[in-house]
């Protein structure tokens, strides 16, 4: 017996002194760990070019650098290829301790929005919420006005405008006034204050709008004539306001996929003649929107755009002002879906009569040369199986565009580079060199620019270029990662695989524990968003640990993926989401993450979680409803869950209308009863950006449909991933179900 009593507290030494925790209870210094992992990382990469701001219109620029001593503010002169320090700390910070009565430090000033006089002589700044003047001759500072409070709203606001509600709009020689009365437009002369109405057909039910557009001779103007539609409204209860003890009640607009939307009619108005000209509203049917009216130079015409519901049509239509005649000269359709909320360019290059125009209708973005008054198409400026990304700047006077592009260089598709290319589609010359992807920062005459690239495990390196040719002119910093190497941290591994087509690269990172150990078995868990509008894999260097990193530190692998569905490929790729938000790409994240698995075993195939909020809650959600035999555990935070019930423009636009049952073939709510392994999900009582209907129904379907599932409910919190406490939350979701022990007992834990 003895000797038995012996091997048990010999095998529960070795289990103590192993690590193990016998209560099978992860302790909270891992935790602890995890929160510190971000403080110990910040601020230990070295020489690199932060927040460049050109001075004036002069070819000089001024940068951050982050200095193992400090902060620095160096002055770039791009035409004599040299460096300085911007201004002397030592005595600023001496100025401003006299100023002030307060103590500055050299290399860590709180200051903020340094503007430097076109003569270097002086530079303004922002401190505790006041402008401040320095001046160089003699570091006299002066404490100017209070920063203006720019009217930042308290959230998004997702109701159509109030078209009654803007003020008379005075003509371009002042001479008139033109505004809304009683419905309809009247104009006011300045002479003599006599007023004459225009409109007569401005009712109740169809009025003309107040935003009225003058042309630039104010011998016309265009008001929309309005055929109102009725108002969607969301109802909110706080439940525990900091002001009082009792609840509150809020409602504001809110339109969802199916509702009625307000129809825009174009018209317009003759000042000398007092005369409406009435310009063909008949071919703009079913309207998401009409707006973007532009006047041209020459007073001869204005445009509109019209973008029909189901986002497959989109026109450019252009009226005579003269006659009111309607003629369409741009004419964008689409099988599935027009990108009009994430890729849609128009450049009016008034003087040739010409505009450059973007569009997927051969499979990839790309930029179009459009005759402005014929309405047919020149020449297609760029071609390939690449995506434009964003036009940078467009030279009129010698007929090119500089802009971004992904996808045209070997390697990862989504790595930004700069190129230069004729109006004819000649000439095209990439202006960046360097694997990764760029950023830039032109220079105000467009003769140089700051090209800045990195990759997520290479830091950055900042260049002078000439913008003419991409000649490389001068090295300005490169960065240094030494001190964010020894905190031991982990840089992410790019990883590609086949998705399902079994052709196409599906691109991702893999993030692991800085106590990483091959030996052992990680459970996977994946941070997803498989939002249409956009790509999301980081592809730039991160020089601090982020939210992935803290939370492979509790003992998990953590990645991320771009499956099919999302946007930057082809269109193709794209179109996959297409009345189809349920895929989110998960054939594409299931054959990766088991690539992933084949080629690093640690990994454990039978444990793999997943978590995301907003598009990302859904897309989360889904997971264990769709995928229920791979996807074991999830947290979805804010999640749209039914996409009827979400915001109109995001979601009819890759759903489609009129609303169909592939709304509710794509529904958590309508797939609740399908739900296996463990879910949490979790939403702020306040969520302005997804109704925080559609997780509480989602709740509702659960409960009748007999799961088991857990659920925090945030009072007063708005649109979130839960803050501190839904992490902490998610954190320990993930230990007691993937890794199969309690977390820690906070409510004994010490604070």
């Amino acid at each position: 017996m003895k000797k038995v009593t012996l091997v048990i507290n010999l095998v529960f030494l070795f289990l103590f002194t192993s690590g193990y925790q016998a209560s099978s209870q992860m302790s909270a210094d891992v935790y602890r760990r995890a929160d510190e992992l971000l403080k110990k990382t910040t601020d230990k990469v070295y020489y690199g070019v932060s927040g460049p701001v050109w001075i004036g219109k002069t070819d000089k620029c001024l940068y951050e650098n982050l200095t193992p001593d400090g902060r620095d503010y160096i002055i770039l002169d791009a035409e004599k290829l040299t460096k300085r320090q911007a201004f002397d700390q030592v005595k600023f910070a001496t100025a401003m301790g006299k100023v002030t009565g307060k103590k500055f430090e050299p290399g860590k000033l709180p200051i903020k929005n340094i503007v430097f006089s076109d003569k270097l002589g002086s530079f303004a700044f922002t401190w505790e919420n006041y402008n401040w003047i320095c001046n160089l001759r003699d570091y006299e500072i002066l404490k100017r006005d209070t920063v203006a409070n720019r009217g930042r709203q308290p959230g998004w606001d997702w109701g159509f405008m109030d078209e009654l509600a803007n003020g008379p709009v005075e003509s371009p020689d002042k001479k008139w006034t033109a505004y809304t009365r009683n419905f309809n437009v009247y104009i006011k002369s300045a002479g003599d204050n006599k007023d004459f109405q225009l409109s007569t057909d401005g009712g109740v039910g169809e009025y003309y709008s107040s935003y009225i557009r003058w042309s630039p001779d104010s011998r016309k103007l265009v008001s929309c004539r309005v055929r109102p539609a009725e108002k969607h409204i969301i109802h909110y209860v706080e439940s525990s306001p900091s002001d009082q003890l009792q609840p509150k009640h809020y409602s504001y607009e809110y339109q969802k996929p199916g509702d009625a939307i307000p129809q825009k009619f174009p018209q317009l108005f003759d000042v000398e003649s007092k005369k409406h000209i009435k310009v063909d509203d008949t071919q703009l049917p079913n309207q998401y929107s009409v707006g973007d009216i532009k006047w041209s130079k020459d007073n001869s015409y204005f445009t509109f755009e019209y973008n029909k519901r189901g986002h497959q049509l989109y026109q450019v239509i252009k009226v005579d002002a003269a006659t009111g005649e309607y003629k369409v000269i741009i004419n964008e359709t689409s099988d599935t879906f027009i990108d009009y909320s994430g890729k849609e360019y128009r450049y009016d290059a008034e003087g040739s009569g010409e505009i450059i125009w973007a569009s997927e209708r051969d499979g990839w973005n790309h930029l179009y040369l459009y005759d402005s008054g014929t309405g047919k198409v020149k020449n297609q400026i760029t071609k390939g199986k690449w995506v434009v990304r964003e036009v940078t700047y467009v030279d009129e006077k010698d007929r090119q565009i500089i802009f971004q592009a992904s996808g045209l260089e070997p390697g990862d598709p989504y790595f930004i580079h700069f190129y230069r290319i004729n109006f004819d589609g000649t000439g095209m010359k990439r202006l960046t060199d360097g694997e990764g992807t760029h950023e830039a920062s032109f220079s105000p005459d467009h003769r140089y620019f700051i090209d800045t690239w990195s990759t997520i495990d290479t830091p950055p390196i900042s260049v002078l270029r000439r913008a003419e040719d991409g000649s490389q002119l001068m090295v300005i910093e490169k960065a240094d990662m030494s001190k964010f190497l020894e905190t031991e941290i982990r840089l992410p591994e790019v990883f590609t695989a086949k998705g399902r087509d079994g052709e196409t690269d599906i691109w991702g990172i893999i993030i692991r524990p800085t106590d990483f150990d091959p030996s052992k078995k990680y459970p996977v868990i994946e941070d997803i968003y498989a939002g249409p509008h956009g790509s999301f894999v980081p592809k730039s260097f991160r020089p601090a640990a982020t939210s992935m990193h803290q939370l492979a530190e509790l003992g998990f692998i953590v990645v991320k993926i771009d499956g099919m569905g999302t946007s930057n490929r082809s269109k193709s790729f794209h179109d996959v989401c297409w009345k189809n938000l349920k895929d989110a790409g998960f054939p594409d994240r299931i054959l990766w993450i088991r690539a992933a698995v084949k080629k690093y075993p640690y990994m454990d195939i039978e444990r793999v979680g997943v978590y995301g909020t907003s598009a990302g809650g859904q897309n989360a959600a889904g997971a264990v409803l769709f995928y229920p035999d791979f996807y074991k555990v999830a947290v979805a935070s804010c999640g749209c869950h039914d996409n009827r019930m979400d915001k109109m423009w995001w979601n009819e636009q890759w759903m489609g209308w009129p609303v169909g049952e592939e709304y509710a073939e794509s529904s958590n709510v309508e797939n609740a009863w399908r739900l296996k392994g463990k879910l949490l999900l979790i939403n702020g009582e306040m969520d302005n950006n997804v109704d925080p209907s559609s997780t509480v129904q989602l709740v509702n379907a659960l409960i009748k449909a007999g799961k088991d599932f857990e659920y925090v409910f945030l009072p007063g919190v708005k649109h979130t991933s839960g803050g501190t406490y839904g992490e902490r939350k998610r954190r320990d979701f993930f230990v007691k179900n993937l890794l199969g022990i309690d977390p820690p007992d906070w409510n004994m834990a010490e604070k």
